[in-house]
């Protein structure tokens, strides 16, 4: 490898632990309260059965992309049953949200096309923005305002898209999707929203936001992660037919890449079943939502965002997140610090995920050691 490339590397990695932004693999250890497992499906031994009995059925590898040996009948039934669970016309399944993300972005909106993005868009719909060659807008997060200076009907310029997730993964709150609906229905443009971190949790089936705030799902492009609330992995695009179409002809990620392994399907289908059939779940998570924030209040610690199953606790300094975090690990909870650039600088926080596993003793015990911790590092760096 040329000297000069080691030198820069070498440099670069530097100046990541200078500002103590240097990353570690660390395997789970102590409650969890970091996951996106919020339904605590990953675990669950039907999932864990579907999966075990599809392997051996039909081996650990699909051996191909899907368009060439790599299709099979498990993907056609989880993709049937996902667009009837999202009320959509069809689905088309994913190895990845990432690759969802850039398959639906990259293929639909072309050279003098505008995509309007989020300015707190996960970087997945960041680069699939960059990679569609479409001219790029960034508003200020949840600006609708922001949307409607720009956004004209003007059969003269290209195709508009408004791109957002549903929930911020990193904020915990909800994007003002009705209104961007209304805008696209006025002006013609394309809603694309990333619903990784609702679906499974919102709606009355547990499809997510688009169901519960009551949009057509056939209106819009949703991208549906698979391997948070649903507890397997993948992610599934829905939405009209003629589009599912269009990236089973067009999509490089879909084309371009081998399919996972069916009995992951397999297992996706088990878990949809359970989504289905088990409300109380969404239920229960909702319950232990309120029970922390309550908790908390109690000790009075107050957090002004929305009550979702993501809580941020902002600490700005990325010593000070990384002080938190090390504090509540040791007293047995799996909390982890989230830097730059995953968050914008100087906003360094604690991202607390909140699941169903997590019972009342868990949740109050949890609540007094934030509180403590809150207040030490607090002082320590103020």
């Amino acid at each position: 490898m040329p000297d000069r490339l080691d030198a820069r590397v070498r440099a670069t990695l530097a100046s990541i632990r200078d500002a103590n932004l240097e990353r570690v693999l660390r395997p789970p250890s102590g409650v969890d309260l970091s996951s996106n497992d919020y339904l605590q499906l990953s675990t669950d031994p039907r999932l864990k059965q579907a999966m075990a009995e599809a392997v051996l059925r039909d081996g650990v590898g699909s051996t191909g992309s899907r368009l060439l040996r790599g299709h099979h009948a498990t993907f056609a039934d989880v993709e049937r049953q996902f667009a009837a669970f999202k009320g959509a016309e069809r689905a088309l399944y994913f190895s990845s949200g990432y690759l969802a993300n850039l398959a639906v972005l990259t293929t639909f909106a072309e050279k003098g096309d505008v995509v309007f993005s989020d300015e707190r868009n996960h970087a997945s719909l960041i680069d699939a923005c960059r990679l569609s060659r479409a001219e790029r807008v960034v508003f200020p997060h949840n600006d609708v305002d922001a949307i409607h200076v720009r956004l004209k009907p003007d059969a003269t310029i290209g195709h508009s898209f408004i791109v957002t997730e549903s929930l911020f993964s990193m904020d915990g709150d909800v994007a003002p999707l009705r209104r961007y609906a209304e805008i696209c229905s006025r002006t013609g443009a394309t809603l694309v929203v990333d619903e990784a971190h609702a679906v499974g949790v919102y709606g009355e089936r547990g499809s997510g936001l688009i169901e519960q705030l009551g949009l057509d799902p056939n209106a819009c492009l949703s991208i549906n992660t698979a391997g948070k609330a649903l507890g397997v992995a993948g992610a599934f695009v829905a939405g009209p037919a003629w589009a599912i179409e269009f990236l089973i002809q067009r999509a490089r990620p879909f084309i371009f890449s081998t399919a996972p392994p069916p009995a992951v399907a397999a297992a996706l289908i088990t878990s949809l079943d359970v989504i289905r059939s088990e409300p109380e779940r969404r239920a229960r998570l909702a319950n232990r939502v309120a029970r922390l924030h309550d908790a908390l209040e109690q000790h009075g610690l107050v957090f002004p965002c929305q009550r979702s199953h993501i809580l941020p606790i902002l600490l700005g300094d990325n010593n000070r997140a990384l002080a938190a975090a090390d504090a509540l690990q040791a007293e047995g909870f799996d909390v982890r610090a989230v830097r730059p650039p995953s968050v914008p600088e100087g906003t360094a926080r604690l991202r607390i995920s909140i699941n169903v596993g997590l019972d009342d003793q868990t949740i109050d015990r949890f609540a007094v050691a934030l509180v403590g911790v809150f207040k030490r590092v607090l002082l320590s760096y103020a």
